[in-house]
């Protein structure tokens, strides 16, 4: 996929179905990128030729967030299936604490 980019001087580079843009271009152009990634595609902003951010679809965060939920869930299976209030906070370590006062 060929993605000829509006910004001056030419300072996009396409990778795949991803675009990179340096960090004062995207700034610029917030609106715009914001219209490429609601169409599906992902921006990704660097600095000083480095890689720091990626604009992508709302609908890819409810997959990462649902991957994080089942990682969590499977820790806990894999941890005795104790309850669990957090990522690494357990009712018995609350309980331990009160003990220590």
């Amino acid at each position: 996929m060929i993605i000829w980019p509006i910004f001056r001087r030419g300072l996009a580079k396409v990778m795949d179905a991803r675009t990179e843009f340096a960090a004062a271009d995207a700034k610029a152009h917030f609106s715009e990128l914001l219209t490429r990634a609601e169409n599906g595609e992902e921006v990704l902003i660097s600095r000083h030729g480095k890689v720091v951010a990626k604009l992508a679809p709302a609908g890819e965060i409810d997959v990462v967030a649902a991957r994080r939920a089942r990682r969590l869930a499977w820790q806990n299976v894999m941890d005795g299936g104790r309850p669990m209030l957090g990522p690494d906070l357990t009712i018995r370590q609350l309980i331990e604490e009160g003990r220590k006062y």
